[in-house]
């Protein structure tokens, strides 16, 4: 089925018929592996045949919930084209809507204020009406030297913005762009960008402006704000850097609007993370600016396609969509990946595969970044709002910033809706995931924009331990909103739809992976050491169940993975990584997560690093693991392979010396070299390696000890 309107048309996937039938015939599988797992429950029961049978049972409770939760993503997933050179002959320039860009920042350390700059360059050289732009900066860090680092921005935006469009440049972040090219006028501009970020990282260096770096004594009497002004407790500080209605480049051309925003902070005052930073945006620029689309950015992720909102308003300006329209999400897609994406950090199904899924079903999720809005769903329901005016006000009168001031203090919020129902969402880390399914569930849509040209270019933690780190937020934040009275099995399915609480549902449960994983990590294995078998010999009938069950979700997940895009190398690192952070990220993630339900500890929000070292960084392109770190991640990750691999070869020793031990004990033996496999990585960083990316010996000696320990468990439940 497909539809097709003047500035966008959609097609559903081909694989509908096959995902569905093959869904029906999996859930039968399903079905009679879950009816032997019980029936072995409850038969006479033994010590021995509780402690394997239980959490067997339970490992493949969850692992068919999220199963059957990942149908819904499968039931009609939809892929969308759009002609923005149709709009572009269609509607005036001067009928655009005006576009409030939002970039969040919060370390000057690990997110390197000139990437943040070169971001908004990026963006401010939008093939777009550049009196319609308006570029705001979260300034959470309240460093002087981000706000230097965009002052010095705005100067070069003047000769910046003419270059890229005379030259008809498209990589439009300075930062990428002087990567790749060189000679010519390109040069000149790239000794001007060079010079720029020199003053900047001597700031940062330093840890402050000095006089010696700034342009005129106005800029230095701003600076002398900041003097002995922890970034935890300061006044809310709002400074106008580029003004559209005076400013213009060197060609005489208006400059979009640059306002940078650093709020109120108080130790007193809950700041709500990112989540709190983007609604004093959107207050902030409703009075200066009030534009009717906003497009949030993460700081460091980049325009690729300066039409980018020539293809969100495809959509926004379809009558048809635009009453419910939330938002248009583009996929999140990351620059300077390894060959095989060896952490996988493409994130492939959560930010193009699942997005399509949900497509079909009213809307993908919104993912923090690569997003533009309507102000309007923002604001309440689609039937309670109505387009938002633009502001009329100059940007720099007193009234205006007094205003602005206002809506950025720490006492604005309490009493109000925002946060609950006004907003981005409050009451998770994951406050982009809240934020979309809060959307859906009160009646708004969305829409999957993927074009063949990435629309934005992004960074991702490069070394393990960071990669972890996050996706352990991700489990804590995902979790609080699965565990709350909008659950999306019971509240989800209820104002949205069934199919879209499921989706939803499959990501916030994400962190229960780690049950089946653990469990399947471990049981067997300490099992097959001892010799007891724990699944159906291959003579059995049984056994071809379990072949089947194993062999089709694999190639069902590779076929999926390969359709978008993907290769047969970053499919082997995506589904090892999805084993590293089940037995990582989720089950510290779910651990931390039950902890502080009862009190006993509390998540704070750690900035991922955009920094990286150079050996790191050589390490990492030659597709070899960081493990240098001493992280309680890696105590766990060497425990299990070590106990993998020699349940592997005491597996096998076992077999050769029983009477059709290997009929018996095939599945447990297949399973042990399945995850050794996955584990190749880990044995070379703990016994083969020399380099500072190796396993630390305290870490692998702990290790050791643990698999030492995991094996004295198994002598106690299973040697006769």
């Amino acid at each position: 089925m497909a539809t097709h309107t003047a500035f966008h048309s959609a097609q559903v996937s081909r694989l509908v018929p096959f995902n569905r039938a093959h869904a029906l015939l999996y859930s039968v599988a399903v079905l009679a592996a879950l009816h032997r797992r019980l029936a072995a429950l409850l038969a006479p029961a033994t010590l021995l045949s509780i402690s394997v049978s239980l959490p067997l049972l339970l490992a493949d409770l969850v692992l068919a919930f999220m199963w059957l939760t990942y149908q819904a993503l499968r039931w009609c997933p939809v892929r969308r084209r759009d002609f923005p050179d149709r709009l572009a002959l269609s509607v005036d320039p001067k009928d655009f809507p005006a576009i409030d860009v939002f970039i969040c920042t919060a370390d000057p350390h690990r997110e390197p204020p000139m990437s943040v700059a070169s971001t908004a360059l990026s963006v401010m050289a939008f093939d777009y009406p550049t009196d319609r732009i308006s570029i705001y900066v979260s300034d959470d860090g309240g460093s002087e030297i981000t706000l230097f680092a965009f002052m010095e921005a705005s100067r070069f935006a003047r000769y910046w913005l003419p270059f890229c469009k005379e030259n008809g440049i498209v990589v439009r972040s300075p930062e990428a762009y002087f990567r790749s090219s060189n000679g010519g006028d390109s040069e000149k501009m790239k000794m001007m960008y060079q010079t720029m970020k020199e003053k900047v990282e001597t700031a940062l260096e330093r840890g402050y402006v000095g006089n010696d770096l700034v342009s005129s004594q106005e800029e230095a009497e701003v600076f002398k704000r900041w003097k002995g002004l922890p970034s935890h407790d300061h006044p809310s500080m709002i400074q106008v850097l580029l003004d559209t209605s005076k400013d213009t480049d060197i060609m005489g051309n208006a400059l979009p609007n640059v306002i940078y925003v650093s709020r109120e902070k108080r130790p007193t005052s809950p700041h709500h993370f990112k989540a709190g930073a983007l609604n004093v945006l959107t207050r902030v620029s409703s009075t200066m600016s009030n534009g009717p689309m906003i497009l949030t950015l993460d700081c460091d992720t980049y325009s690729n396609d300066p039409r980018s909102p020539l293809r969100a308003l495809c959509y926004f300006l379809d009558p048809a969509l635009s009453p419910d329209l939330a938002f248009v999400q583009f996929p999140q897609i990351f620059q300077g990946l390894n060959k095989n994406d060896i952490y996988a950090c493409e994130v492939k199904r959560l930010y193009t595969i699942n997005p399509r899924g949900k497509d079909g079903l009213g809307g993908p999720n919104y993912v923090g970044t690569a997003c533009y809005f309507s102000r309007r769903s923002l604001q309440g329901t689609p039937s309670s709002t109505s387009l938002a005016p633009g502001a009329n006000d100059p940007l720099s009168s007193e009234s205006v910033l007094r205003k602005a001031h206002e809506v950025a203090s720490c006492t604005y919020e309490p009493g109000t809706k925002w946060g609950s129902s006004i907003g981005f969402r409050y009451g998770s880390l994951s406050e982009d995931y809240h934020t979309g399914y809060h959307l859906q569930c009160e009646g708004w849509k969305s829409v999957f924009c993927y074009p063949a040209r990435p629309a934005f270019l992004g960074d991702v933690p490069k070394n393990l331990n960071d990669v972890l780190s996050q996706r352990k937020r991700w489990c804590v934040g995902l979790f609080e909103v699965a565990f709350s009275k909008c659950c999306p099995l019971t509240f989800g399915t209820v104002k949205a739809s069934l199919l879209v609480g499921l989706c939803y549902a499959h990501e916030a449960f994400w962190g229960s992976w780690c049950i089946p994983i653990t469990i399947y990590g471990f049981l067997p294995q300490l099992a097959l050491i001892y010799g007891i078998p724990l699944f159906p010999k291959v003579s059995d009938p049984w056994f071809y169940l379990y072949a089947y069950l194993f062999f089709t979700t694999y190639g069902q997940d590779l076929l999926e993975f390969l359709a978008a895009d993907g290769t047969m190398g970053r499919w082997w690192s995506d589904q090892r990584m999805w084993m590293i952070i089940g037995l990582t990220s989720y089950l510290f993630g779910t651990v931390q997560f039950v902890l502080k339900k009862f009190g006993i500890s509390a998540q704070g929000f750690n900035v991922t690093s955009k920094v990286m070292e150079d050996e790191q960084s050589k390490r990492y392109e030659k597709g070899t693991f960081d493990f240098g770190v001493e992280s309680p991640f890696f105590v766990v990750l060497g425990a299990v392979a070590t106990v993998n691999l020699s349940s592997l070869v005491l597996g096998i020793a076992r077999a050769a010396t029983m009477e059709g031990g290997f009929d018996e004990l095939f599945v447990q033996l297949f399973l042990s070299a399945f995850v050794t496999a996955n584990c190749w990585p880990i044995y070379e960083a703990m016994f083969l390696r020399s380099d500072e990316g190796k396993l630390p010996r305290n870490v692998t000696v702990i290790s050791l000890a643990l698999a030492g320990f995991l094996h004295c468990i198994g002598y106690l439940i299973f040697h006769n």
